[in-house]
């Protein structure tokens, strides 16, 4: 089974040297929000150390992620038409930011046209991510979008696909809108089924899982 390619929207050594300049170091530790939903926007994000997801819920505590992100990635781009904030941004490891201010990355942006490129592709890459989501929430059961989001997650690594962050079941069930236990079953039928394996260092796929359970 081919691996799917991962577009990556990581900026270089060189972006990083160029952007450092203009913005100021943060940490914070694991679990901590760093933007809300709503927010008024004034900064952009630059992941230096950890991983942090992107999110949105509801009054009652409901939660959908919308992606996670590492070393070298990016968030708070849409600084530029200075809206709110469209997703809420935690922490799921200790971590550390560049953060660089609205109007130095405007004047960043005007000089470097190779990274303003890279991040027009990386606002086309979500706007095709959110209408795939739309259309599986909309279109596909709770497996069939268990089994895309294993798809979309897996990377080639020695020979065969594997997941090598770690995922808890609560973890894939805000991920794709579903409730933990139904998650729970359909992972225990795709393990028993041989299609994939479970373990603390993440789960791998000995095929791809059947389009219908």
């Amino acid at each position: 089974m081919a691996a799917k390619a991962q577009r990556s929207y990581t900026l270089s050594d060189a972006d990083l040297k160029a952007i450092g300049s203009q913005g100021s170091a943060r940490s914070y530790p694991k679990n901590t929000i760093i933007v809300s939903e709503g927010d008024e926007t004034d900064s952009l994000y630059i992941i230096l150390e950890g991983r942090v997801k992107a999110f949105v819920s509801d009054g009652e505590g409901r939660e959908l992620v919308l992606s996670t992100q590492g070393p070298g990635e990016y968030f708070g781009e849409m600084v530029l038409d200075e809206g709110p904030r469209s997703a809420s941004i935690m922490t799921l490891l200790p971590s550390r930011f560049l953060v660089v201010p609205k109007s130095s990355f405007r004047d960043f942006i005007a000089r470097n046209p190779a990274f303003a490129l890279n991040l027009i592709e990386k606002l086309i890459g979500r706007a095709r991510a959110l209408t795939a989501s739309v259309k599986s929430l909309g279109l596909m059961d709770v497996y069939g979008r268990v089994a895309r989001l294993l798809l979309e997650l897996a990377e080639e690594s020695g020979g065969q696909l594997a997941i090598s962050q770690r995922l808890t079941q609560q973890d894939i069930a805000n991920r794709i809108g579903a409730s933990r236990e139904m998650v729970s079953r359909i992972l225990k039928d795709l393990s028993v089924g041989g299609y994939l394996t479970q373990s603390r260092a993440g789960i791998v796929l000995h095929r791809k899982p059947p389009e219908h359970w």
